[in-house]
């Protein structure tokens, strides 16, 4: 399941395209009003800049052949031909890194069942009343090739019923009263009709490829992931080689230094997207992974219409590293496959879905579970770098543990956890008080976002006056805070947006009321 394109200009003989799919490509670019209707009224084929040799195969071949008799041409020959054409022409996405889920050439190939692909559409007829061959295929994620044969036959055995016809020889499908008893069936067992659920063996193996331990973070990829934050050398230094490690780290020191900004950032150290399964198949249980609460998805660039020639597994997506972060709120329910009850389909644990990208426990120490209970249940995963889960039909499976796990708190962890649990997290970093120097910087920094302007002497003002007759610490989060008081201040008396002293009077006033 990896992806490459051919570097080099000659093309092998058996790649080439045979003369009949050149004539029938020639065909289909000319005659578009007998394959689909566009908005142009025709298909286009965009040729990716090295794909030359694949684009002059097809036009050799097919020349002295556009003057012959065009003829429809079966749909399933059609998928056929475009998947050809688009695997001659290569991705036009570039380089993603080492793993791309190909578009599997039969339905064998997707590690599915007749049984399971007929439970998926059956459910999701007897919610839609009636689709077309392909909205039932947009829906489930196969391949209409794959998909038309089923339905055919499904309708010889009477659970389906051609509503109507549609587009490119397909027709509308409506369940029959036969089927509509078998899919209330299959809704008792689960209500799931999303896209077909991935093999737990496929996923393993494209989280070996994806894995950030193979990922080697430098100075310059520090740099750019945190270009946003105000981090010094001595920070860096002992950040890069705890990211590097792929394994865990403690981020302690006083509330408002960034330890969560930081936390959030190194994710963007291992650089580039990966690709995850939308939903997990294992022995009957569909396990949801693709969360758009936590992921981000990241778009590939497929030609518009009905053939979809990005050459992609539609039952996988490609979304940015994840980094997911999880507070006080954290329970032992969410570290655990969690089935619903009405639905039946199960959620992924957030450490499933931070695979080869970063899991943040923020404010550890604070959640409602016992600190020994939770670290527990770490142990194992750290150390061996795979977990196990339970699924609701009793059965354990062993997953990749393959995130950079950050604990966050202001607490000291030599007063939360004991030594043999320390030992497991290698790297152990404090985030300081910022100097003067460094606070000062940040007023400059922040204060143009804010659409301020700093009177010249305003912020030595502020320390000389508020923080060192009232011994106030410095924190990193604090000018970002005051300069907001300032402004709302501003605006508030109809004021210039200008830091000036006694803006920033009212502004401690009202900050460090309570302190």
């Amino acid at each position: 399941m990896f992806f490459s394109k051919k570097k080099n200009d000659e093309q092998p003989a058996e790649t080439l395209v045979p003369e009949e799919d050149a004539i029938a490509v020639a065909d289909i670019t000319l005659d578009a009003d007998e394959a689909i209707e566009t908005e142009a009224g025709e298909i286009e084929i965009t040729q990716p800049s090295d794909a030359v040799k694949a684009q002059n195969a097809v036009e050799a071949a097919g020349r002295g052949a556009v003057s012959k008799r065009r003829q429809a041409m079966d749909p399933k020959r059609l998928e056929e031909l475009f998947s050809r054409v688009n695997s001659l022409l290569g991705g036009a996405e570039g380089a993603e890194g080492p793993f791309r889920p190909v578009l599997p050439e039969s339905l064998e190939d997707t590690g599915l069942t007749d049984e399971e692909v007929e439970k998926l559409v059956f459910r999701f007829l007897l919610q839609k009343g009636a689709a077309s061959g392909r909205e039932i295929c947009n829906q489930i994620k196969l391949p209409f090739s794959f998909l038309f044969p089923l339905l055919k036959q499904w309708k010889q055995e009477q659970l389906l019923t051609y509503k109507n016809a549609a587009e490119m020889g397909d027709y509308i499908f409506a369940i029959t009263e036969n089927g509509r008893e078998r899919a209330r069936r299959y809704v008792q067992e689960c209500t799931y009709c999303g896209a077909a659920p991935v093999p737990l063996l496929d996923y393993l193996k494209a989280m070996e490829a994806q894995t950030i331990a193979g990922k080697e973070a430098t100075e310059a990829d520090l740099h750019e992931a945190f270009s946003d934050l105000l981090i010094d050398e001595t920070m860096f230094n002992r950040l890069g080689p705890a990211i590097n490690s792929g394994r865990g780290m403690f981020l302690f020191g006083e509330p408002g230094n960034g330890k969560t900004s930081i936390a959030e950032r190194i994710t963007k150290c291992f650089g580039d997207c990966i690709w995850i399964p939308r939903t997990l198949g294992i022995d009957g249980d569909i396990i949801r992974l693709y969360d758009p609460g936590v992921h981000e998805e990241v778009p590939i660039e497929a030609t518009e219409g009905l053939f979809d020639l990005s050459g992609v597994d539609p039952r996988w997506i490609r979304i940015v590293r994840p980094t997911i972060v999880a507070g006080g709120e954290l329970t032992m329910a969410e570290l655990e496959v969690a089935q619903n009850t009405v639905t039946k389909i199960c959620e992924a644990p957030l450490q499933l879905k931070s695979n080869c990208g970063t899991f943040v426990i923020d404010d550890f120490g604070r959640q409602t579970m016992p600190v020994d209970v939770l670290l527990n249940r770490w142990i194992v995963p750290l150390e061996k770098r795979y977990d196990f889960l339970s699924l609701p039909s009793g059965k354990k499976i062993q997953v990749p543990f393959d995130q950079l796990i950050i604990f966050s708190t202001n607490l000291e962890p030599n007063d939360l956890v004991d030594g043999a649990f320390l030992r497991r997290i290698p790297y152990k970093i404090c985030v300081p008080d910022p100097c003067r120097e460094h606070f000062v910087k940040l007023f400059d920094i922040m204060a143009p976002k804010l659409g301020l302007i700093i009177e010249p002497g305003a912020i030595d003002y502020l320390i000389d006056q508020h923080y060192i007759p009232r011994e106030l610490p410095f924190r990193n989060c604090q000018p970002r805070d005051l300069l907001l008081q300032v402004k709302n201040f501003s605006i508030y008396r109809n004021l210039p947006k200008r830091v000036t002293p006694e803006s920033l009077d009212f502004a401690v006033d009202n900050y460090f009321s309570m302190m």
